[in-house]
């Protein structure tokens, strides 16, 4: 593409493109990734410095690929691409792409929204109550899987709490689909029900509260009694390592390439408290953020993994208490 025909878009770093940064692009002996452009307007969404380090190099033309959609697409894109590689984006620029983000996207979850501009979630959630009041907020937002989740999951974990009731055997997916919620939710109804207590927790049941109105409850939690105190017992965890061994012993993993892949997984994360709290020690500042997005990403991915594994061992539970067709149960 001809470098005359495109014009500088808008970038999220607040200072500009940095010289130095392009002045050691235009000294390497590589050929350049393609640059963004979006296709209507011809503005670069994401490469100026690719782009004014080939004009160094004296070259009139660049490789590059097009973008279809609108600016405030584009500018979200433009922040998940600094983010992803190049030159970091500084803290501020971060924060003031995530500000944006947040005003032209508000059915963004904050989730989402860290992922695209590298900050942590809860930075996120601090930039959005300070842009506007609770009232003004989406009631439901859109997370990094695209699915759409309400704010307040009290009426679905009251659905979920009817769903398990009328099928004890539904799988926690089927559930979180039908009652708007995150299978992780469901999963927390399943075990407060099964331990005696409500499907609502009593922090939760005081957001809802304050969150109403007319300062009262909402009519689905006003109709929910005061739920009973119940005292957590902390269980004393066993040591991974102990429990690993007995893994690594087992040949169905060991004989297995898929299985030792597993195990693999397993022994990496098998690390003591005082471990995990050097490993803590060594992630320096500007990496904090980034470093938590991808351990809280990684926590749900085995959360999930957990969940399928529950699910499992719930249906081969049922498999072996159903009989064959064609058995009698005897005279």
């Amino acid at each position: 593409m001809p470098i005359a025909s495109l014009i500088p878009g808008d970038s999220p770093r607040l200072d500009g493109q940095d010289t130095e940064h392009v002045a050691r692009l235009a000294e390497l002996d590589e050929q350049f990734p393609p640059i963004l452009v979006d296709r209507r307007t011809m503005r670069v969404i994401d490469g100026m410095h690719r782009l004014l380090a080939a004009c160094l190099r004296g070259q009139d033309t660049i490789e590059a690929e097009f973008f279809d959609g609108t600016p405030e697409e584009a500018f979200l894109r433009a922040v998940e691409a600094n983010v992803t590689h190049g030159l970091p984006l500084s803290q501020e620029d971060r924060r003031a792409a995530a500000a944006r983000i947040v005003e032209a996207h508000p059915q963004m979850s904050d989730r989402a929204i860290a992922k695209a501009s590298g900050l942590g979630t809860k930075s996120v959630a601090s930039i959005r109550r300070s842009m506007a009041p609770l009232q003004d907020q989406p009631t439901a937002r859109i997370g990094r899987d695209g699915k759409v989740r309400p704010l307040n999951s009290a009426e679905g974990r009251r659905r979920a709490a009817e769903l398990i009731a009328e099928n004890p055997g539904a799988s926690l997916r089927e559930v979180a689909r039908r009652a708007g919620i995150s299978p992780a939710t469901v999963s927390d109804v399943r075990k407060r029900l099964l331990s005696g207590e409500l499907p609502i927790t009593e922090r939760r049941r005081a957001a809802v509260a304050a969150s109403s109105t007319d300062g009262g409850l909402p009519a689905a939690a006003a109709r929910i009694p005061a739920q009973r105190t119940v005292r957590k017992v902390r269980l004393v965890e066993p040591d991974p390592v102990e429990l690993l061994d007995k893994l690594i012993r087992d040949p169905s993993l060991r004989h297995k390439e898929d299985g030792r892949h597993l195990l693999r997984l397993l022994q990496q994360n098998a690390l003591g408290n005082q471990m995990w709290h050097k490993l803590a020690a060594v992630v320096p500042t500007h990496c904090r953020d980034l470093v938590v997005d991808l351990a809280r990403q990684y926590a749900e991915t085995w959360n999930e993994f957990a969940q399928e594994l529950d699910e499992n061992l719930l249906a081969s539970r049922r498999e072996a208490r159903v009989p064959p067709q064609g058995v009698g149960m005897g005279a």
